[in-house]
């Protein structure tokens, strides 16, 4: 009584192939390939969201630790507030 052999599946399937047909088991192939491309885009748009979350998160920590170190974080240096008076 164990698991079914290569011999039972492979009747199995010409079983199911004369009931339904080549061409209907070829659509649902299809179909079936459309919903799993599907799941991974939407599991790959779900990623790219959590990646954006987190660096709204992490911009907005640094702001905070800016304000606390009493910097304005809305205000960004120029390159040439960044150079010493000296070199213009």
């Amino acid at each position: 009584m164990g698991g079914l052999s290569l011999w039972h599946w492979l009747i199995v399937l010409v079983i199911v192939v004369l009931v339904f047909g080549t061409k209907r088991l070829k659509n649902v192939g299809q179909d079936l390939g459309e919903a799993v491309k599907g799941f991974k885009k939407g599991m790959s748009e779900h990623e790219q969201e959590k990646l954006a979350d987190q660096t709204r998160r992490d911009e907005a920590a640094r702001d905070e630790a800016l304000r606390r170190d009493g910097v304005d974080p809305v205000v960004k240096p120029r390159d040439d507030d960044r150079t010493p008076p000296s070199a213009r």
